[in-house]
């Protein structure tokens, strides 16, 4: 048995201006998740993926009529987002009616979810090569703990980005995992793979959970006070008020050893100070003076 973790992102790791308004396209926070799936499921998840893609958008560029083919080319989560934050009627119900059987896949395959949410503050330098390493050494951590509660053993496939990018991460995980005293990740079984998601539904999906979901969320809940452009969408609300409850279902949390909880969706607001649970549900007035 062997569990796979995908991970994706959505955000860049670029400083967000002092000004981010309306004119630029400053993304105000930068996401990375990881999903996990057992290989058992892998064939069926695929497949029904597939099917699921070309029930809702027939009209994609697919190279040829094969069943097969047609994971080839991407639905972005990115565009999903526009979609069902901006669209028209139309437009919009047909992206939400797809938002939501990506839902039930994760629910019908019990796929968990994992993530670090990073909110930049406008003007101070943002550390993303930092952050991103750390992210993915998070995801390792929470993946290794899950594989021990699964008395299993998996591997990481991430996003492939650039060459250096992915020797110097691929590294970051090598230092902990073989280092003399209290190596980490031991039931993770090698260093991060590096796919193209061209051909792994699991990137696929864990795109359309950083883009369609996470990202858009997470940027109008921390963000809306103080970024004002076109990542910022009051539809984001809607969102939450859809997904909110079943994605908080979805995570991945436990207890460490040391008492303190982890795992899940984590997030680091400098800003606000609010922690993840604002990504789930509208936080009452009460809850915020704790």
């Amino acid at each position: 048995m062997v569990k796979i973790c995908y991970i994706d992102e959505s955000g860049d790791l670029g400083t967000l201006p002092i000004r981010a308004d309306s004119d630029g396209n400053h993304q105000p926070v930068l996401a990375i998740a990881g999903i996990f799936i057992d290989h058992e499921n892998l064939y069926n998840l695929t497949h029904d993926f597939i099917k699921l893609k070309y029930r809702y958008y027939p009209g994609l560029n697919y190279p040829t009529d094969k069943f097969l083919d047609r994971i080839i080319p991407e639905i972005k989560g990115a565009d999903l987002r526009r979609n069902a934050m901006r669209g028209g009627r139309r437009v919009k119900r047909h992206a939400i009616g797809f938002l939501d059987r990506i839902i039930d896949l994760f629910y019908k395959y019990d796929i968990r979810i994992v993530g670090r949410i990073w909110v930049k503050i406008p003007g101070k330098p943002f550390n993303g090569k930092a952050v991103y390493t750390s992210s993915i050494q998070s995801i390792y951590t929470y993946f290794d703990n899950y594989l021990q509660q699964e008395s299993d053993y998996g591997i990481v496939i991430a996003d492939s980005r650039d060459y250096m990018k992915n020797i110097n991460l691929s590294h970051s995980v090598f230092t902990q995992k073989f280092r003399l005293l209290y190596p980490l990740y031991q039931n993770i079984v090698e260093m991060p793979c590096f796919g193209h998601s061209n051909n792994l539904a699991g990137l696929q999906l864990c795109d359309i959970l950083c883009s369609a979901f996470l990202f858009p969320i997470a940027s109008y809940v921390y963000c809306a006070n103080v970024v004002h452009n076109v990542h910022i969408q009051p539809g984001a609300l809607e969102l939450r008020s859809r997904y909110g409850h079943r994605l908080r279902e979805l995570q991945h949390r436990f207890t460490n050893k040391e008492g303190f909880n982890m795992g899940g969706i984590v997030v680091s607001d400098p800003i606000q100070k609010q922690n993840a649970i604002a990504m789930f549900k509208e936080i009452e007035k009460q809850e915020k003076h704790f």
